[in-house]
Formats: C-alpha cells, structure tokens, sequence
C-alpha cells in the first residue's frame, strides 16, 4: 500500500464528516441545493464583521518593506500586547504579551502545545463528546489519548476525571462552550476541577496542564457566560482562534495564552515557539496578524445564531426529538431515537436531511446538526423532520 497504515485507519475513523459532505454533493446535484437540508458542517456562513473589509484595506494599502517578511515565531510584539489586553479581560488575569503565541488556528495551537509538553507513552485525557481530531493531535505528538464521557447533560464528571488520571497523565483537555454539545461547564465545575488536577499533581509529583479550546467562547446564548480557565488552574493554557467568531476559518489565525503563572513558564514558551517552527507553521500569517490586532473585542452579529437556535429548537421539540438546547457555539446534539445514530442520520437522508452521527464524536446514540446554515435552510426543514420521524422504523 503507498500510504502508511496508520493514516489508512485515521481515515476511517474521521470519516463521518467527509462522509455526509460527500452525500450532501451528491443530494444537492441530484435535487437541486435549495431542497437539500445540509446541517453536517461547523462551516460559518455569516459575513466577517464590517471591520474586518475595512482594516484590511486599509492594512494593504498601507503595506511597506517587511511587511511581507518572517517575524519572530510567536507573532508581532504588537500584535500579542493586543490580544493579551483582550485574554486580560476574558480570563480576569492580567496577561501580557510575553504569554502569548499567534499560531495558525487553534488546530495549529493545539499542536503547538501538545508537541511541547508531550513525551512519548504520557497520556492526555479528553471528554466524549470530543472534536474528533483530538485524538490525531495527541497521537501526531506520540501521546495517547484517554477519553472519559461526560454527564448525562454533557457537563463534567469529575470522579470519571479523577478515576483515569494516572501517574502519565500530562494534560486534559476540554472545549467550552462544546462542540458538538454547545454546553459550557460551569465556573464551580472548573474551580471543582483546577482542585482535583492540583491533588493529582502533589499526588503524582508531576505537572498536569488543563488546556482549554475556545473558538466559541464568543457565541454565546442567554445569560450564559464563559468562565475564566485562569481563574480556575494555574497550570492551564488557553487555544482559540478567529475562525468562528470573526468568520474567518479560512485564514487560519489563532494563538496560544498561558497562565502568567505556569509552572516552567520560559522553559515552556521557549518549546513553543521552537514547536511553532519545527512543525511547519514557522509564525502565523503575517496579514491575518495584523487585521486580528485591531479586531480584539468585535465579533460577528451573534443575534442572528440566537434567533436560528430558537427556531431550530422548536422545530427539532415539534417533530418530537430529545436534546438539550445549546449554551454556546452553533450546534444541536439530540438523541438519535434510533439506537444505531448511524442508521437514523441515514433514514434522515431519506428526506435530504444532513446530519452527523454522535459516534464521530466519540458518544454513539446522538446526532449532530449545525445551525450555521442560512435561515431559509433552518425553517424549510421542519415537514422534513416532522416526516422523518413520523416514519421511524416501527411507528
């Protein structure tokens, strides 16, 4: 075989999400776009905000000698002061530049990260549901990954946390608000957990990072807040990127934001931005760095996640599916009312339904559905959920 095993059976394993993609093309030619329900991606659909045309513009026109070149591994000076001014306000810890990475997304953080405090055989735990590519991230870097479920309504279950930490346990993972859940764990939880991960560190006589993958800690519903990690643990770092909030997933920009108080901090910083180069990514785009530095704050018209959330909501109770409403990000995690979630996301596509099953995301028995979809594909949906569930295998 030309191609190594191990990526023969990542493929196998990832494949959900490429999968219903794949179907969508072929329902969307066969049907015609505007009658196919297409919920399978996180693939945001509204414009940047206004300010990002703008300060681009203006960035480019402004463009001088340099502009153009490598800068230091970690990103602008300039750039980091920014966004560790706005990670200050977020995590209510005073963060300078210096504890700040620019990386090329979150993925590129994430990795950044784990390729410097990873040896090889030392475990990372991660909660089900998970981002399906948590798993590849920690093998890329010769970790292995412990994956522990959450509750019932997808928060921490902090004795299963406790019950799989071991003495190769070296970070644990968690992604607030949740995708594929939309749940966000709550600031008692996290204080809950920074104590138990501190009793395990003495315990163990090691260090045990809590890393915390934000993209979302912007889309948020309600009353609900994001808790500060910070505040929680000191051994934490924070990932995250502009892909969701700014609408900008295809210009790969994120960063990397470490507790001012971690343990070996220079040691630390120093494998990072030596892990940013040797990895590939050499520094973030130099473009992207710029816009995102007058960007800090501003988001995209997040009302208008609001509104297709509570119309979608009333769509999937009407035709009668079981599911939490989402606190943050833009996804719906309902029960599959079939016990095989693969079987019923494919009676779905009988009714050009696109959705993925919950075991690509490491908990069977649930389906995911993205509302980052235009609100006309939200609202034609419903006869087609209500039919589908109306001729559910045994009704």
């Amino acid at each position: 075989m030309a191609i190594s095993t191990k990526m023969t059976d990542f493929a196998s394993r990832s494949s959900w999400i490429r999968k219903m993609f794949e179907e969508g093309g072929k329902l969307k030619a066969e049907f015609g776009a505007e009658n196919v329900f297409d919920f399978s991606l996180g693939n945001p659909d509204l414009p940047p905000p206004p300010a990002f045309a703008e300060n681009l513009q203006k960035i480019v026109t402004e463009d001088g000698p340099g502009s153009h070149s490598y800068m230091p591994n970690g990103g602008y000076p300039f750039v980091r002061e920014a966004v560790a001014a706005q990670i200050s306000k977020e995590q209510e810890v005073p963060v300078t530049g210096e504890e700040i990475l620019m990386t090329c997304g979150a993925a590129g953080a994430l990795n950044v990260v784990l390729k410097s405090i990873l040896n090889p055989g030392e475990e990372v735990i991660i909660l089900a549901p998970f981002f399906v590519e948590y798993n590849f991230y920690i093998d890329n870097q010769g970790g292995v990954a412990k994956i522990v479920k959450t509750t019932e309504d997808f928060n921490l279950d902090l004795a299963a946390i406790e019950a799989a930490i071991s003495a190769k346990t070296k970070a644990l993972i968690i992604n607030s608000p949740n995708n594929p859940t939309g749940q966000i764990y709550p600031a008692a939880d996290l204080a809950a957990l920074g104590a138990l991960l501190s009793r395990c560190e003495e315990k163990f006589g090691s260090s045990i990072f809590l890393l915390s993958d934000e993209p979302y800690r912007k889309i948020i519903f309600e009353e609900y807040q994001v808790p500060s990690i910070f505040k929680a643990y000191q051994n934490s770092v924070v990932v995250s990127s502009s892909s969701k909030d700014l609408s900008l997933p295809g210009e790969r920009i994120g960063y990397i934001a470490i507790h001012p108080a971690i343990s070996d901090k220079q040691e630390l910083l120093s494998a990072m931005v030596l892990a940013n180069r040797i990895l590939g990514f050499v520094n973030a785009p130099a473009l992207m760095q710029r816009v995102v530095a007058t960007l800090q704050g501003v988001t995209v018209d997040t009302d208008i996640y609001t509104r297709r959330r509570e119309v979608f909501c009333k769509i999937l109770a009407d035709a009668g599916l079981e599911f939490t409403p989402p606190k943050g990000a833009f996804y719906i995690f309902p029960k599959s009312p079939l016990e095989d979630d693969a079987a019923f996301v494919a009676h779905l596509q009988k009714y050009k339904i696109l959705a993925v099953p919950g075991r690509g995301f490491g908990m069977p028995g649930y389906f995911r559905l993205a509302f980052c979809v235009e609100d006309g594909v939200i609202a034609r949906s419903a006869p087609a959920f209500k039919e589908a569930m109306a001729t559910l295998p045994g009704r």
